[in-house]
């Protein structure tokens, strides 16, 4: 059975560390194998997260009129995310049992990058939570350092050219998800979020007390991740699979939250800039065929065909689908 390893990323900031090369190794062994990896070293502290974690309570406390007031739109993918909203892309299945409050990269309104693409621009940051936008950014910075590191470490364990991975990251269209799972009945069907792949590059996860993330493995049973207080859950999204040639795997996973208690989650998820193309730049592992993504093209796909009256077409990006 494939498990989860747990790696102290701390030898990446100094290339001169005698742990350094093997640290590498553990990530590119973990990257390829199951996808899935609990860090720690990583320099953020947990008083930042409990922060975090905080200011996510209180936006999913506001009342239920303000959170509609700042709902997402088809032209606006910021905001509130109501509960059920979503079901799975392919309309199989109930609708997932969360609700969220979806953030991207924050620019403001005046940024040259907007004439470029319609998707970037500021925030919806709820006036009845003060403080979360500066609590919320400066864990997003410190979560670009560590991002920074993983891409860095994944360079050089796949022999890539220097910073070929880093340098898609400028101005790029990471996003964040405030999430609040309310519990599920030993007995209900249906999913916090039903099992599906990541569409980004590199997903960063501080893991919630109560549980409920699970991974799936090659033979299709259903793990956890053992990730000590303090550490991360990372997992390789579809494009860093899709650069990697299909070396990198992107796995499968799912949240089911049957604890009995509020579960809050603020995944941060690493996304390209929006004018990069994703390809392998590796020689492609026999069997692994996927077209090329257009990263802006990618995104408005991901945020069009979430609305539950929209459709997949031929132009759609198939990164995300699971194999049945």
């Amino acid at each position: 059975m494939q498990s989860i390893p747990t790696i102290d990323i701390s030898p990446l900031k100094d290339t001169a560390h005698p742990d350094h090369d093997a640290t590498v190794q553990r990530i590119l062994d973990a990257c390829t194998d199951i996808g899935f990896l609990s860090i720690t070293g990583t320099g953020v502290s947990p008083d930042t997260v409990n922060q975090v974690r905080a200011k996510t309570r209180e936006i999913f406390d506001i009342d239920e009129q303000s959170k509609w007031d700042q709902a997402i739109t088809r032209n606006n993918y910021r905001g509130y995310i109501p509960m059920g909203f979503f079901t799975p892309n392919d309309g199989s299945g109930k609708a997932d049992k969360y609700e969220g409050y979806k953030l991207h990269f924050e620019v403001s309104e005046d940024h040259p990058v907007r004439d470029d693409c319609a998707l970037y621009g500021p925030n919806l940051w709820p006036a009845e939570v003060p403080g979360a936008q500066d609590v919320i950014l400066e864990y997003w910075s410190q979560l670009d350092h560590v991002a920074e590191l993983l891409l860095g470490a994944l360079e050089i364990g796949l022999g890539l050219t220097p910073n070929v991975l880093k340098a898609a990251f400028a101005t790029p269209m990471t996003n964040m998800t405030l999430l609040h799972y309310p519990p599920q009945a030993s007995d209900e069907e249906g999913f916090g979020i039903h099992p599906h792949k990541d569409t980004d590059a590199l997903t960063i996860i501080a893991p919630d007390p109560v549980g409920g993330l699970e991974v799936q493995t090659r033979d299709g049973g259903w793990i956890t991740p053992d990730c000590p207080p303090g550490g991360f859950v990372v997992n390789i999204g579809d494009m860093l699979e899709l650069w990697s040639g299909g070396q990198l795997k992107s796995t499968p996973h799912r949240v089911v939250n049957k604890s009995g208690k509020e579960r809050y989650s603020f995944p941060y998820f690493a996304v390209p800039r929006h004018n990069v193309v994703v390809e392998p730049l590796l020689p492609p592992l026999p069997g692994f065929d996927r077209p090329s993504v257009h990263c802006g093209h990618w995104s408005a796909e991901i945020w069009r065909t979430n609305w539950p009256d929209e459709n997949a077409t031929v132009d759609t990006p198939e990164l995300g689908t699971l194999s049945s």
